[in-house]
Order: C-alpha cells, then structure tokens, then sequence
C-alpha cells in the first residue's frame, strides 16, 4: 500500500524566513519576539506536501530546489506544528533527518496572506484524514456485523393485497366518469334485460265473430268499394273498366252497414 501512494502538493510560498530559537524555558508558549526577526538564518521556498496520511513541510532553495531541511507532520495541531504566541505570521516546526535526530526552528512569512494559506493547507488535509478514519472503521464494523438473509426459503411465498381491485372476474363494472360537457349515462342494472310484456292470445270469441264477406256480382260498372271486397276474384276485377268519374274510394260506411244483413256465405277463408 505505501508503494501504490504518490505525493501531492498542497501549498506553496516562494518567501518564507527560517530563524534559530533558543530553548522553551517555560510553558506559555514561544514568542516571536524572542528571535531575531530582522536578521533571519535563512532564507528560501516553502513547499507542503502529503503522502497518504503524513503531511511534509519541506524547506527547499529557490533556485536549484535543493532541500535544506523537511518536518513531516502526523497531527495537527501537534508537536510538529505550533503557533506563536504573540503572532500569526510565525511557527515552530519540528524538522527531522533520515537518522532521527530532531530539531526545532523558527518559520516566518513576510505577508499575512501567506501564513493564512500555509494553515489552511493543513488543516484542510488532516480533515481529510479524519474523514478516511471514519470511513474505513464504518466499513470494518459493517463486515463483522452479521448479514441479514432477505432471500425467500424454499417454498415460501408472500402475497399482496392491492387496493381498488376486485379479485373476482364477474365484478360489477364502474360507471365511466363523462368528459367535459358531455351527458353522463348510468350503466344497465347487472344481468338485466327489459322485460317485454307478452303479447296475449286472439281470443276464440274473436274469432268466431269474424265475419267473411258475401261475393258480389261482377259488373261492368263496379266500383272501388266492390273491387276491395271481392278478394275471391282479383282477376276479374282487375280487368273491368273503371269509369274516371267513379270515386276511387266509394261510400265505405254503406257497405259496412250491409253486411250484417246478409247470410254468410262458404268461402276460401280458413277460420282459425
């Protein structure tokens, strides 16, 4: 894993003062004021920089880039990085060498803008690696929690209930909401069909009452009432002349007044 990491910068300031600090003889911090702020021991370019969770403070020249001393950080605010009691443009770095023999100095920036970011860039990567402590302990208690098995045994089933649906096919249908200005019609009572009234029977008095028509005597001055009720001889009826001022429909309350006073008489009628 620390093979696969890869270094990143996180600030740079070309100007920065580096100045020798006698010993803390108490605990109320260091001062600024204590140094010799008008002439530092050295100066050049400040870079910081990160690998994985470790920040670097590296104190390098500004024209060959060459190292001159390097703080790593683990914490801040720790140890290696401390603030100045009675300024913001000054710390206290703790450098190291590959041997392990530490020291502290001195570091100063001529604008206030430039100490603003070289606490911001710290700050804002051990908020990073607060945040990837969290995640990753997160991750470790979830795999060791035991796992819940959502899966369906063999045989099981479950079943759902919608609402608003009949589950029978014969269901009653719901009437259809109308549009707009349209006539809302309700639907036909279930399984019914209007009943029509049944038609009753000819009656046997009907029947026998009925009462067929006497033949007529043909004539060639026939009329129209006799031809509608001679149904026996349409043939010969239908060939007499007819007179173009004899009245086509004739005296239909005559003939009807004189027949009751007739014999009936056997005819091609089949009474029912």
């Amino acid at each position: 894993a620390a093979e696969l990491e890869y270094e990143s910068v996180l600030c740079v300031k070309p100007d920065v003062n580096v100045y020798r600090i006698p010993p803390r003889t108490s605990n109320r911090g260091y001062r600024a004021s204590d140094w010799k702020l008008d002439n530092p021991d050295w100066t050049g370019r400040l870079r910081v920089t990160s690998k994985g969770k470790t920040a670097y403070i590296k104190l390098e020249d500004k024209v060959s880039g060459e190292l001159f001393a390097q703080a790593p950080i683990d914490q801040y605010p720790g140890i290696a990085v401390e603030t100045v009691a009675d300024s913001s443009r000054y710390f206290v770095i703790r450098i190291q060498d590959g041997t392990g023999r530490s020291a502290f100095i001195g570091i100063g920036f001529t604008d206030r803008g430039d100490a603003f970011d070289f606490n911001v860039s710290l700050q804002d990567h051990f908020k990073w690696v607060k945040q990837e402590t969290e995640i990753s302990k997160e991750s470790q208690e979830a795999d060791t929690r035991p796992k819940l098995d959502l899966g369906f045994k063999e045989g099981q089933t479950i079943k759902l209930n919608i609402g608003n649906m009949t589950s029978k096919k014969g269901g009653a249908a719901k009437p259809r909401v109308s549009g707009s200005g349209g006539l809302s019609l309700l639907p036909p009572p279930p399984g019914g069909k209007i009943a029509v009234p049944p038609i009753p029977p000819p009656s046997s008095t009907a029947i026998a009452n009925h009462v067929t028509p006497p033949p007529v005597q043909k004539s060639n001055n026939a009329s129209s009432a006799d031809i509608l009720l001679d149904l026996d001889a349409p043939a010969a009826a239908s060939k007499a002349p007819v007179s173009s001022t004899t009245d086509l429909w004739g005296d239909f309350s005559t003939a009807s007044s004189a027949v009751p006073n007739q014999a009936p008489q056997q005819s091609n009628w089949v009474q029912f």
